[in-house]
């Protein structure tokens, strides 16, 4: 499959304020955001003509630059509205979504209180972020060499593009071993995330998850917990020693590229996609596409 680069395609990106030719939405090389990552994101998925829970994501948005010390020149709502009349300007109605603001080019250096704060929205075409068949079965992690950093060294609560650098470097290593994803543990050692998506763990038809303390909180983490609960399934959150995952019966990732993808390996540890697992897998599907939602 050849690669089809994101700088050299037709279509439309909301910034600052306007639409403009895809191939024209561009940065100076001394942005700000580029060499200090002063610049927060989010990631969303329109179903349908909807953008699942819109408001949810961009809120966070705004919360993530308030923590990185800027603030977003426009309103939640606004933003809403441009993420919506992007997906339209684009014709599409089953898409990503990827809004991103970040501090300009006015000032180069670790200080840089001048700076303007751009914001751009841009959507593309993007299926199930595994492919179907190996998702079916279960995808493949191994451990990777970072960890998740303590609160006190870094804006844990942020989604703010600075925490993915060890992410890439990771899925990389990842791939090149021969496996989809890897799995993070977090500064103390417990397991923490994969390098874009949150945890969850089936033993005994109840499902532990970590405890969200020096990683994002997903969205789609929180949903499939209402999910679950909705259904009678007991959820528990709390620290989980690598050493556990012995004990677990099913393992799947969630967050609003992967959705709901049942895992079959992290490291040495084996699992089943199961019950459980497919069955939320499936009742996510349906909710995030306005289905009312499955019976348990």
């Amino acid at each position: 499959m050849s690669l089809v680069p994101f700088d050299d395609r037709d279509g439309w990106i909301w910034l600052d304020g306007q639409f403009v030719p895809w191939r024209e939405a561009k940065v100076h090389v001394l942005t700000h955001g580029l060499h200090y990552a002063s610049s927060v994101f989010e990631g969303e998925r329109m179903y349908g003509g909807e953008i699942f829970k819109l408001t949810e994501h961009t809120e966070r948005l705004f919360k993530s630059a308030e923590i990185l010390d800027f603030k977003i020149p426009y309103t939640v709502a606004e933003i809403d509205e441009a993420c919506k009349a992007t997906a339209a300007k684009n014709g599409l109605t089953d898409c990503y979504v990827r809004p991103i603001a970040w501090r300009g080019s006015e000032m180069i250096g670790v200080s840089a209180q001048q700076t303007k704060i751009h914001v751009a929205i841009a959507v593309w075409e993007w299926p199930s972020y595994f492919d179907p068949a190996t998702k079916a079965k279960g995808i493949r992690l191994t451990w990777a060499k970072y960890q998740r950093p303590d609160p006190k060294t870094a804006p844990v609560a942020a989604k703010a593009a600075g925490l993915y650098m060890i992410c890439t470097i990771s899925k990389h290593a990842a791939e090149k071993d021969g496996y989809a994803d890897a799995m993070m543990l977090d500064y103390r050692g417990y397991v923490a995330e994969a390098t874009g998506a949150n945890v969850f763990f089936v033993k005994d038809g109840v499902l532990h998850t970590p405890k969200p303390d020096c990683f994002l909180d997903g969205i789609t983490r929180r949903t499939v917990i209402d999910i679950a609960k909705g259904k009678g399934i007991a959820v528990i959150e709390r620290h989980i020693q690598k050493e556990e995952l012995s004990g677990f019966t099913e393992c799947f990732i969630v967050g609003t590229a992967a959705e709901v993808t049942p895992v079959s390996e992290v490291g040495e540890f084996t699992f089943t996609p199961g019950k459980l697992s497919l069955d939320l897998m499936d009742t996510y599907a349906a909710l995030v596409r306005g289905q009312a939602m499955a019976e348990a």
